[in-house]
């Protein structure tokens, strides 16, 4: 028998507020398989019935299996079994500490180049402008090697998506970790029929680096012509698939254009919900459903069609279902509940050897319209969940210790705790202040620079180096392409992950830092501090939607009323009359740019 483990923790969003879903599971006693498409349907009895005798059961069904339903629904030839589920007799508790300890580390190679990506949409759009289709669901992979432990990458990703649909599948060798935040269907059902609520996720956006910005991609993605327009779509796709399941005139729609916020963007969902006919069973709802509308476009046949034309390989697990199959209801009775995700955001490993080969699928729907450039950045936004959880960090605080005295403390432990609510890190202030305060007593004569970290487990620790005076002006350089990272959350809150600064750390003799700017041509920070401009006689600083840390230097000249907000371009500079560089360690130090 193969031997598996499996962990899940769901929300369950027909069980009331805050309800979850969230246990371990041992080896199986049992493993369901199909490898080919006329077994899917008789393991999805078996699920059935297995649960209905009080057993859960896990698993996934792969984007390939769409034909076991519907032949008309192509895709490539599956690469692994098409359904795969593990029947257990009992629910184990979650192991909150399972894989905290251990290392991991991806490093991912996008598998599409961007001519290929520009192509592709070409070729949508023209099959929208000839009528074939609405929306087509294009998607590419990440290709990378695991280097550490599965359990461990499954931990850093469930710190990116806490609130979602995740679940860690160890089928042996493969393994499927997955974090999605889109339910595909949440079913239970008993002899007299049966409720479901289907949630499409369509419409993205990324998250705003002030409140107020933040507030405004929430209101462009409900209000954008294009977003809801891809949204409605999957929603009547949703709609007509429910009903060949739904008892009459049950199937209706009582949410549409939620905002959901997540770590990295902000998502469109809605909600169709039916009654399920009197002896339906688990096969009946995938034979109606599968894949989700929102993984495949609209019509479904014909984008499906699209799909395996444009893609060039297998989805897998990516893209078709992962969830859990349990009793309900009173005990003997039959009854039995399903909850299953869509698997975006859900990276698969597989065994090679010695190497353990990870593949991430991105995508997005397109409609008339989409703009590639738009879309590849939609791409990047939608990847940074997984980039962020494939090589440790800790959050960082550089601080002044001058005579005993710690500099603008408060600030500094006011922005590490919001960068542990935004990452996950468990935050104890006091147990960070004693930490300093230890530091600070070894520390308590002459100038030292301070840097202060704190682990993904919440465990702080302070070093202290030696402070040398900075000989001024200093000298600064205009950044020779724009900053792409301008609007990631690694720029927005502080870490030890600083590869995209350090690609634009000075490298000529006598230049302290570099002025970054960012696609729209405006003046942003330097790769370790922020700017002051004297413009039009005042000192301004950009406003942090240019897409820069919010230093506390910064923080406190503005409160100062030494500088105030402003947006500063390129074409602006040689008005520039003053310079000057900020952060909390140095204070406020002239400047000027280089030619």
């Amino acid at each position: 028998m193969t031997t598996a483990h499996s962990r899940i923790d769901f929300t369950l969003p027909q069980g009331g507020a805050g309800a979850r879903l969230r246990h371990a599971f041992g080896p199986p006693r049992d493993v369901l398989v199909a490898r080919g498409l006329h077994e899917v349907r008789g393991v999805l009895d078996a699920v059935h019935a297995a649960a209905q005798a009080g057993a859960w059961c896990i698993g996934y069904v792969r984007y390939e299996a769409a034909a076991a339903f519907d032949t008309a629904l192509q895709t490539h030839a599956a690469d692994g079994p098409l359904a795969w589920f593990s029947v257990h007799d009992q629910a184990l508790p979650w192991p909150d500490a399972l894989g905290a300890d251990a290392p991991a580390e991806v490093a991912w190679t996008p598998g599409l180049p961007r001519g290929e990506f520009d192509a592709a949409l070409d070729r949508i759009q023209q099959a929208i402008r000839d009528g074939e289709v609405y929306q087509v669901n294009y998607t590419a992979p990440l290709h990378g090697a695991l280097q550490g432990s599965a359990d461990a990458l499954f931990a850093a990703l469930h710190r990116t998506q806490p609130e979602g649909y995740c679940a860690h599948i160890d089928a042996g060798g493969t393994q499927v970790l997955s974090v999605s935040p889109e339910l595909f269907f949440d079913w239970t059902s008993d002899a007299a029929g049966g409720d479901i609520l289907a949630r499409p996720m369509k419409g993205t956006a990324p998250r705003g680096a002030t409140p107020e910005a933040d507030a405004a991609q929430a209101e462009y993605l409900r209000t954008a012509p294009k977003e809801r327009a891809e949204n409605v779509m999957v929603v009547d796709l949703l709609r007509n698939d429910l009903s060949r399941i739904a008892q009459p005139h049950s199937v209706r729609v009582p949410r549409l254009f939620h905002t959901q916020a997540l770590p990295t963007v902000w998502q469109m969902t809605s909600d169709v919900q039916a009654r399920t006919r009197a002896g339906t069973t688990l096969a009946d709802v995938f034979a109606a459903l599968f894949p989700c509308g929102s993984v495949t476009g609209a019509p479904k046949v014909r984008a499906m069609q699209l799909i395996r034309e444009l893609e060039p390989a297998p989805r897998g697990v990516y893209c078709g279902a992962v969830g859990v199959v349990r009793p309900h209801g009173p005990p003997g009775e039959g009854g039995v509940a399903a909850t299953f995700n869509v698997p975006i955001r859900t990276v698969v490993l597989q065994a090679q050897g010695a190497v353990v080969q990870a593949t991430c699928g991105i995508g997005s729907g397109i409609t008339s319209g989409a703009e590639a450039e738009a879309e590849w950045h939609e791409w990047r936004h939608k990847r940074a969940f997984v980039e962020r959880a494939s090589a440790a960090f800790d959050l960082l605080e550089t601080l002044a210790l001058d005579g005993g005295q710690l500099r603008h403390l408060a600030d500094h432990l006011a922005r590490m705790a919001a960068a542990a609510a935004h990452f996950g890190y468990p935050w104890d202030a006091a147990r960070v202040q004693a930490c300093l305060q230890a530091l600070v007593v070894q520390h308590a004569q002459g100038a030292w620079r301070v840097r202060l970290l704190l682990d993904s487990r919440g465990a702080p620790r302070a070093e202290a180096f030696a402070l040398q005076p900075t000989p001024t002006p200093v000298r600064l350089r205009l950044a020779h392409r724009a900053f792409d990272e301008a609007d990631s959350e690694f720029v927005r809150h502080k870490t030890t992950r600083r590869a995209h600064y350090a690609a634009f750390a000075p490298t000529a003799p006598g230049v302290f830092d570099t002025l970054l700017w960012n696609r729209a041509g405006e003046i942003t920070e330097g790769t370790f501090g922020n700017i002051a401009m004297r413009l039009d006689g005042r000192w301004v600083t950009p406003p942090l939607a240019c897409g820069l840390l919010p230093g506390v230097g910064r923080a406190v000249a503005l409160r100062e009323g030494r500088v105030a907000e402003a947006v500063v371009r390129i074409e602006d500079l040689p008005r520039v009359d003053g310079w000057a560089f900020i952060n909390s360690l140095r204070g406020w130090l002239p400047a000027e740019l280089l030619a």
